[in-house]
């Protein structure tokens, strides 16, 4: 791609400087208290997609917050690339961990990134790796090496399920029609180690709720009497895996896609340093299903986890309370032939079944979506290979991701597209963490790489 490089390094500090600015804004989707911030992220994105050189830029307004949809149109008869992307981001909590506040953001060195790396909330996940893709779209459109069509779909519902998105996508197919799908909204395995990511998780994440007595007790009169709402949760949580970490729901597992010992194989090739991980987390052991390594863990088999567990006193303090209540956010992990709504209801008939007599149980899902897989034969991955090879010198590994990115199986199904999912990224980004950040290498890279891919997808299908 001609000048990239150099359009890249004379235009560093300036890249740099636009993308801190939109990682001022806290467009924290899941709290109303930041809904005017989503909002006015909406309207950046928006400015940003019109300096880039799309022709047609517009903000559709849905039940939820908007979606910023964006195109530019070179030819009818040349292949249409279609941008997905996200403006919103994930709460900061904790904000106390934080070693910089979390929309101040600022460029540290570290071990990692001795070029230095953003810290922000949104950095990596996905402000950063959405704005890439504007950005390269702003150098073809100067440069005039746009060699397709390309349009841009931006959402602010990320982080809290896309539900606008599903309705928006049904009734706008035509709109959205495209010949792929390019998301960078995952990462690759290491700085020299490029990856593409070839399938995600399903998702189904619940919320239950555990009542027992019609009001808070005194433990001393009451304690041993009456059930108490944590303590059965914590019994029935702790229930849902057996000795092996086999997650116990009757059903859970009948539809899993099972991998071939080669499958596995190849998998097992991927580079990947067992103490070094366990350093990276400062942990001493790792933990999860008998028979799997780390690596089939996290992306081939589906997962149980409690995301979130309260209920009685928790301020400073005693207070010897039995509470009325006690609640818990699950999220599972699904895999390819599993379907979220189905193991949502398994998940819910299970879970009031185990419950015992003298309190009550309610499950309320909350969102999820189907798994997905990208054929390493498809023009779309090889079209992606070939770009990293040119950026990187090297060919990527195909990896299976452990995240869920729901919309992708709902675009394959209302758009009939395949999805190409080209992450900059890397696991220590600390995404849905305090100190989240995106090292500038790979804010950059990303922005070199990503014209390749338009140029080598319109070459495979011309």
């Amino acid at each position: 791609m001609e000048n990239i490089t150099n359009y890249i390094e004379q235009n560093k500090e300036r890249l740099l400087n636009e993308l801190i600015q939109l990682l001022k804004i806290p467009s924290v989707s899941a709290d109303s208290a930041f809904s005017q911030d989503v909002i006015d992220m909406s309207e950046a994105i928006k400015v940003a997609l019109e300096e880039a050189g799309c022709d047609q830029v517009e903000i559709c307004e849905t039940e939820g917050y908007p979606i910023v949809y964006g195109e530019k149109m070179v030819d009818a008869s040349l292949p249409t690339i279609l941008v997905y992307g996200h403006y919103d981001v994930q709460p900061p909590d904790p904000l106390d961990l934080w070693k910089s506040p979390p929309f101040e953001p600022v460029i540290k060195e570290t071990e990692l990134h001795p070029k230095g790396a953003i810290f922000a909330r949104g950095s990596s996940d996905d402000k950063g790796q959405m704005y890439m893709h504007v950005k390269a779209l702003e150098f073809m459109v100067k440069t005039d090496q746009l060699p397709c069509n390309v349009k841009f779909m931006i959402e602010g519902e990320e982080e809290v399920g896309s539900n606008s998105l599903t309705t928006f996508v049904a009734e706008n197919r035509e709109k959205l029609a495209n010949d792929i799908i390019l998301i960078s909204d995952t990462g690759m395995i290491a700085p020299d180690v490029p990856s593409i990511t070839t399938g995600l998780r399903g998702l189904s994440y619940v919320e239950v709720e555990i009542t027992g007595p019609n009001r808070d007790l005194h433990s001393g009169l009451y304690g041993g009497a009456v059930a108490n709402p944590i303590n059965i949760l914590t019994k029935m949580i702790a229930s849902l895996h057996d000795e092996n970490n086999h997650i116990t729901i009757p059903g859970f597992y009948d539809k899993v896609e099972q991998l071939s010992q080669g499958e596995r194989t190849e998998m097992a090739k991927a580079p990947f340093d067992l103490e070094e991980y366990k350093k990276a987390l400062d942990i001493e052991a790792v933990y999860g299903e008998e028979g799997f390594t780390t690596n089939e863990r996290n992306s081939i088999r589906p997962t149980l986890d409690v995301n979130g567990i309260w209920g009685g006193y928790i301020g400073e303090g005693a207070k010897t309370v039995i509470a009325s209540k006690a609640y818990a956010k699950i999220s599972m992990r699904l895999v390819p032939d599993q379907d979220w709504k189905e193991i949502t209801e398994l998940f819910s008939k299970h879970f009031e079944s185990i419950a015992p007599k003298g309190v009550r149980v309610k499950v309320t899902p909350h969102h999820g979506g189907q798994a997905y897989v990208m054929p390493i034969d498809h023009t779309g991955y090889k079209a992606a290979a070939k770009a990293y090879d040119t950026s990187f010198g090297k060919s990527p590994v195909p990896q299976r991701g452990g995240g869920s990115i729901p919309i992708v199986a709902l675009f394959e199904k209302e758009l009939k597209s395949k999805t190409v999912l080209m992450g900059f990224g890397l696991d220590s980004d600390a995404i849905h963490s305090p100190n989240e950040h995106f090292g500038v290498w790979n804010y950059l890279k990303g922005i070199e790489t990503i014209p390749y891919f338009y140029h080598y997808f319109t070459e495979m299908n011309s």
